[in-house]
């Protein structure tokens, strides 16, 4: 037999915890405003994290390693000290809010047993507050990601109340675990479409230089969209997605999808027993949650419904007493109403009824406004909307009253500001073909592009930080300046994105970027593609602007492009096909503009 004294082990333990004689490790916590002595030996041999911690820690003259852990509090790093020396955590008295905290930090430390006890502590213990706290909850296990259980628990919910996170503002900041952990379920409870909706709002959040419209979207835009999502994309059930829905909220995305999934999807549009070449995942179950009978307990024990009639009746001054089934208290979700409380409804507004045209309502509003309430429509009514809502050609035994007419109100004229002080119209059109890569110039009136601009030297200054500042995120771009005492007017075109966070140069890769004059129509295609653009890092944006490889850029030394001469048009290297300047390479500016080019719908 085997005697064991773990009380005794644990209280000497926690002796020399206290013991300020023998440490040899001091902890500081809470921005070095807190302290703890501690023991290298019995740190290592507890915690695998306080090994690796220790052994990279050169000790000080007085032969102590130091610790820092600024983010942690003193109270949980106490709590801490005294599991690893004595085995006792005591949580009398203590918020949840402490107890989820210190279960992180145990995890941190890879405390596994302490970490676990606390995680089934709050499952079992605790479900209130987490489901009180839930986001915070979900989003931070999932950070960790060593919480399995509390995963569990969580998605467990999620699936059946999937509002909790998908329509919490804090949405686009979830974790990519946290979403594919999700979507991979089969039994989560939302429509194929708000999942696919979901996950595309969910990626463009991840860019920031992604337009919200993807008309806009440069091919360069759709592979960035596809490699954020491509962890999420196989978990959408595209096959169970309505037609309409294909076609209004998945096409405009087909770019993101391999090119034998978009053929399938097509194919199952209109030949949906046809076998398809992509994996088919099987549609999301529904969970039925079957209600015990409810009991119909009397809203009162001192009045009655007749009673209740009879006060609503003197709350609206009305000379006859409501019935109780005309009771103006109806419950705000149609789910919970009774088929009097409809009939209650229906004979409130059978003089208005009459005039709504449902056949001019769309097909969707149709499914999620009028359908709560088609108990208040007389039977043929219903019958020939839902016909009309697959066949509208078919004729009706209800009358169709027409559309209403819609007003035109005239605006007075606008008057139009010219867009641009360097470059006119004329300019723009040709800068349009060359985008193109037109061989005629695009007429004044057939120009496809809109040009917006978002910097102006004269308005906003002319400050190299300023293009960086203004100019970050943006792509398909273009710059262009008025070269001081000529009428040269140079530019380039960007295709790409303006990048301000490099910590080094970095050059940008594209065979579609330019740079021209417009005095002569001299236009020089990028010829060494990987040496395109010029991200220029941050020690360098207060002196560089945009740089086309070295046939085209902003620089000054007073960090003012309008102070010296400096901005350069020389082509050294031959990056770009030929020179745009035949004088000399250096010239001052009297003013620059960026504009971003738009396709117009």
């Amino acid at each position: 037999m085997s005697l064991k004294f773990f009380d005794k082990l644990s209280q000497n333990f926690i002796e020399l915890l206290n013991d300020k004689d023998d440490y040899n490790v001091v902890v500081e916590v809470e921005n070095k405003e807190k302290s703890f002595t501690a023991h290298s030996n019995v740190l290592k041999y507890r915690s695998s994290y306080f090994r690796q911690e220790l052994e990279n820690i050169q000790p000080n003259e007085k032969n102590i390693k130091i610790i820092t852990k600024p983010s942690i509090s003193s109270k949980i790093f106490d709590v801490i000290l005294k599991y690893i020396y004595g085995g006792i955590v005591n949580l009398e008295k203590v918020e949840t809010r402490f107890i989820f905290d210190l279960m992180l930090i145990a995890n941190e430390f890879k405390l596994a047993e302490l970490s676990d006890k606390l995680e089934a502590i709050l499952i079992e213990d605790k479900a209130s507050w987490l489901k009180t706290h839930f986001f915070l909850v979900y989003r931070t296990i999932f950070v960790k990601e060593n919480f399995k259980d509390l995963e569990n628990f969580c998605n467990d919910i999620v699936v059946k109340y999937p509002n909790l996170i998908f329509d919490s503002s804090d949405f686009t900041s979830l974790p990519e675990s946290a979403l594919i952990s999700l979507i991979k379920r089969d039994d989560l409870q939302m429509k194929e479409v708000e999942i696919w909706d979901y996950i595309i709002k969910w990626g463009i959040s991840q860019n920031p230089t992604l337009p919200t419209n993807p008309g806009d979207w440069t091919k360069e835009k759709f592979l960035t969209l596809k490699t954020i999502l491509q962890q999420c994309l196989p978990h959408i059930r595209y096959f169970h997605i309505t037609n309409i829905d294909i076609y209004d909220k998945v096409k405009p995305f087909k770019k993101i999808l391999d090119k034998q999934l978009w053929e399938d999807i097509n194919q199952h549009l209109v030949a949906p027993d046809r076998p398809t070449k992509s994996n088919i995942l099987p549609a999301r179950s529904v969970l039925v949650t079957e209600l015990p009978p409810r009991t119909t307990e009397p809203f009162s024990t001192i009045i009655s419904e007749d009673h209740a009639a009879e006060i609503s009746s003197w709350i609206d001054r009305k000379t006859a007493t409501y019935s109780t089934t005309n009771n103006p208290t109806l419950p705000t979700n149609p789910g919970d109403w009774t088929k009097e409380k409809f009939l209650t409804l229906k004979t409130i507004l059978q003089q208005c009824l009459p005039h709504i045209r449902y056949f001019h309502i769309t097909n969707i509003d149709i499914y999620d406004k009028v359908k709560p309430f088609k108990k208040i429509l007389d039977k043929q009514l219903w019958e020939d909307i839902n016909q009309h809502l697959v066949a509208p050609d078919r004729p009706t035994k209800s009358n169709i009253l027409p559309a209403r007419s819609v007003l035109v109100t005239e605006l007075p004229p606008r008057t139009t500001e010219p867009f641009s002080t360097i470059i006119s119209e004329d300019h723009a059109a040709e800068i349009s073909s060359w985008i193109d890569r037109k061989t005629a110039t695009y007429s004044t009136t057939n120009v496809p592009y809109k040009f917006e601009l978002i910097l102006c030297g004269t308005r906003d200054g002319f400050a190299p930080q300023t293009f960086w500042n203004i100019c970050h995120g943006h792509a398909c771009t273009i710059v262009v300046v008025k070269v001081k005492g000529t009428d040269e007017i140079l530019g380039g075109y960007n295709p790409l994105t303006w990048d301000n966070s490099n910590i080094k140069d970095q050059w940008m890769e594209t065979k579609d970027s330019f740079i021209f004059s417009l005095k002569n129509s001299i236009l020089s295609r990028v010829k060494i593609i990987d040496h395109a653009i010029l991200n220029s890092c941050k020690n360098d944006q207060k002196s560089y602007g945009p740089y086309f490889g070295f046939g085209f850029g902003l620089y000054s030394e007073k960090s003012n492009f309008n102070l010296d001469n400096f901005s350069y048009c020389g082509n050294l290297y031959n990056y770009y096909e030929k020179r745009i300047k035949t004088s000399s390479d250096r010239f001052p500016i009297d003013n620059y503009e960026v504009f971003k080019v738009i396709r117009k719908s």
